[in-house]
């Protein structure tokens, strides 16, 4: 039941993902954590989210526009360095606060509260027009890459502030998700190589079996995004997954999941 159950999130977030390009690690995030603690699930999401982004560029990569990938991303590098090591410093600290609903006791540490914080709102940029239509001059891509970067490397979730500064790069719908595709690979590839040093190995491990399955799903996800690019219009989605994200991040800062 476990494995059907992140099997069908990872599925349906990648497809999702292509169009939009966030939710992936957003929505299979609280699925993960579900079965493992916070800081585990977020490994284990941003190797399916690397894993993913890498058949995404492979299938994308003559759109992508480098130019705009190097003065967005040169900086992302570090920033997300600098994230993914906040993130190890947090794992573990003592709670933020708990409370009783129904004579259930609820705990929130840290770690669930910035991620869960992050999550509503990212949700609410990209789920409000007025928020979401939001753009930023080219000359602050840098900038956008820095932010979107320490995010990234933080809990994963960058896609609400990559959007807002690359929306003015005037790229093609196509060059749009490849370029964002490449930025993110290597955020990833930055914020994993943290994670792996500081976060327990052991329970990485044991997820491992549920995480190969979450990668082939992800991935049969991005294959069927690809074919369907032309075909669907994704605003309503877009607004679902918003609100989904935010309800999720809700949860997850108060300690519910």
């Amino acid at each position: 039941m476990t494995q059907a159950f992140i099997m069908i999130v990872a599925l349906l977030a990648s497809i999702l993902t292509f169009f939009s390009g966030f939710g992936l690690g957003t929505i299979l995030l609280p699925a993960m954590a579900l079965f493992f603690p916070i800081a585990v699930a977020i490994v284990l999401t941003g190797i399916v989210h690397f894993i993913n982004g890498i058949l995404k560029v492979m299938l994308m990569r003559k759109h992508i526009h480098f130019p705009t990938l190097w003065r967005f991303g040169l900086l992302a590098i570090p920033s997300a360095f600098i994230g993914a090591w906040l993130l190890t410093k947090l794992e573990g600290q003592t709670q933020v606060f708990e409370f009783v609903i129904m004579k259930k006791e609820f705990v929130t540490a840290p770690i669930k509260f910035t991620v869960g914080l992050l999550m509503m709102v990212f949700a609410l940029i990209e789920g409000i027009p007025q928020l979401k239509n939001i753009s930023i001059d080219q000359k602050y891509l840098p900038l956008g890459g820095i932010i979107s970067g320490f995010f990234g490397g933080l809990t994963g979730n960058q896609g609400a502030f990559r959007s807002m500064f690359l929306v003015r790069a005037k790229l093609s719908k196509e060059q749009f998700i490849a370029t964002g595709s490449a930025f993110s690979f290597f955020v990833d590839l930055t914020r994993l190589s943290v994670y792996f040093n500081n976060i327990s190995q052991l329970d990485i491990k044991e997820g491992l079996p549920l995480l190969a399955l979450a990668c082939v799903s992800a991935l049969t996800g991005v294959i069927i995004g690809n074919r369907l690019l032309k075909k669907v219009n994704m605003r309503l989605i877009r607004y679902i997954v918003a609100i989904s994200i935010f309800i999720l991040g809700a949860l997850l800062l108060l300690g519910i999941i």
